[in-house]
């Protein structure tokens, strides 16, 4: 998966108005016509990889169940086009987002349909995916996404070559990774790459502390609009533990001119100049296409580690669990809706996924990750996500963007040391509402 689709655009909110949705019109790519107006409006996030989601389409078609229409809308302020469909008549009737929280001001104003009691109808069905990523298609009780397309747990990635050469291990504890730290930098090589140019990729450091410190209630009491959530203990020693690990040198001394989108943590991995990073499964992707041999050879993964008297369980993970289907609460059609969601839990689509790299998250996929471009990789991932006994999806995706922008400031300050823990913590109390 590329890093475009791993990151909800956040500072997108330009203002756009009835001619967006006159230029929506020309971005499908399905059939024209007479007839054509009855057939269910699909919007897709416009990449490489909606070649899955067409063929979805084309199979539907083919099958006689409805006939369905793909949209192909270009990522370049997509949530803005959506907003502004959701705020009309001609609302798609299914659309791609990034799971519940992305969809919550949508949900809690009634336009979208509650899928639970098709889940609950069709137990089959709810089987089809996952429990960890199914449950973040939720807004509050409520099923409102269908996941589509593939898992993006964040990873702790190593370079094999500089563990071997230093004689250590991955750390399996916070204690093993404080140790590591002082053994990289002992031997000059800077212990975890960081693009500290994007806030997100330092802010996956704190998802993983406070989730291991505190357990998933902490942020999803702040996700649901509780701003004590950020009062938690977990909070405050996740950012403790942030100060510490810059104290002790862990990220170098120019992570912050370094970008993730230039490649530049992705390149001092690779070339050995540090021993780890902590980014989202398409790390592995962006490592195969700049540096196919390190990818095949010389890259390894890992889990976050365990937290001294954390309240977290180890095996829980943060990142992106999926993409989801989502269905308008006005869909024209509403079996049709129904019926085309179901195509997201088929084996073909799951093959189609699988072979364009990504890993899905259908229960009986895991038959399928053989042939992955890398089955150990592709597994790992799977098995990863299959096990976790909760996926908390990134707080920039999960909070509004208001809250999300203010949010990612604090934890550059943080990061650059311009504010102390407790500072941190006072800032995220402070964030707008909304």
């Amino acid at each position: 998966m590329s890093e475009l689709l791993s990151r909800r655009a956040l500072l997108r909110r330009t203002a756009l108005g009835a001619a967006a949705l006159l230029a929506l019109e020309a971005c499908g790519s399905g059939p024209r016509g007479p007839g054509a107006a009855r057939a269910l409006d699909i919007w897709v996030w416009q990449d490489a990889a909606d070649s899955v989601q067409q063929a979805a389409v084309d199979r539907f078609n083919a099958a006689g169940a409805g006939r369905a229409r793909l949209n192909r809308v270009p990522g370049d302020g997509y949530e803005d086009k959506l907003r502004v469909a959701m705020g009309s008549s001609r609302a798609p009737d299914v659309f791609f987002n990034w799971g519940g929280a992305s969809v919550k001001e949508y949900a809690d104003a009634g336009k979208l349909l509650d899928l639970t009691p098709v889940l609950r109808a069709n137990a089959a069905f709810r089987r089809s995916f996952l429990p960890s990523v199914l449950q973040a298609g939720m807004v509050g009780d409520k099923y409102v996404g269908i996941p589509m397309r593939g898992t993006q747990p964040v990873l702790l990635f190593l370079n094999e070559a500089v563990f071997a050469d230093a004689g250590v291990r991955p750390p399996r504890t916070w204690d093993d990774l404080l140790a590591l730290v002082g053994t990289f930098t002992e031997r000059g090589v800077t212990p975890f790459a960081l693009a500290g140019a994007n806030a997100w990729a330092e802010l996956m450091w704190l998802e993983y502390l406070v989730d291991r410190f505190g357990g998933p209630g902490v942020f999803e009491r702040v996700k649901n609009g509780d701003v004590r959530g950020w009062h938690d203990p977990a909070v405050l020693r996740a950012a403790q533990a942030v100060e510490d690990l810059l104290d002790r040198g862990a990220f170098g001394n120019s992570f912050s001119a370094v970008s993730y989108n230039a490649g530049g943590a992705s390149a001092l991995l690779s070339r050995g100049r540090a021993a780890m990073q902590l980014m989202g499964s398409w790390e592995y992707a962006n490592q195969l296409a700049a540096d196919p041999a390190f990818a095949r050879d010389g890259l390894g993964w890992t889990t976050f580690p365990a937290v001294p008297d954390g309240r977290g369980d180890p095996e829980a993970v943060v990142g992106n669990p999926n993409n989801f289907w989502s269905v308008s609460a006005d869909v024209r059609d509403r079996a049709t809706a129904i019926a085309f969601l179901k195509t997201a839990a088929e084996d073909a689509y799951a093959e189609d996924l699988v072979a364009r790299g990504a890993v899905p998250t259908t229960t009986d996929a895991a038959a399928l990750l053989d042939r992955s471009a890398d089955p150990a990789f592709a597994r790992f991932q799977y098995d990863l996500v299959e096990q976790a006994p909760t996926f908390t999806v990134s707080w920039d995706q999960a909070l509004p963007s208001a809250q999300a922008t203010a949010m990612l400031t604090a934890v550059q300050k943080l990061f650059a040391g311009q504010v102390r823990p407790a500072e941190f913590v006072d800032a995220l109390t402070a964030l707008p509402r909304g």
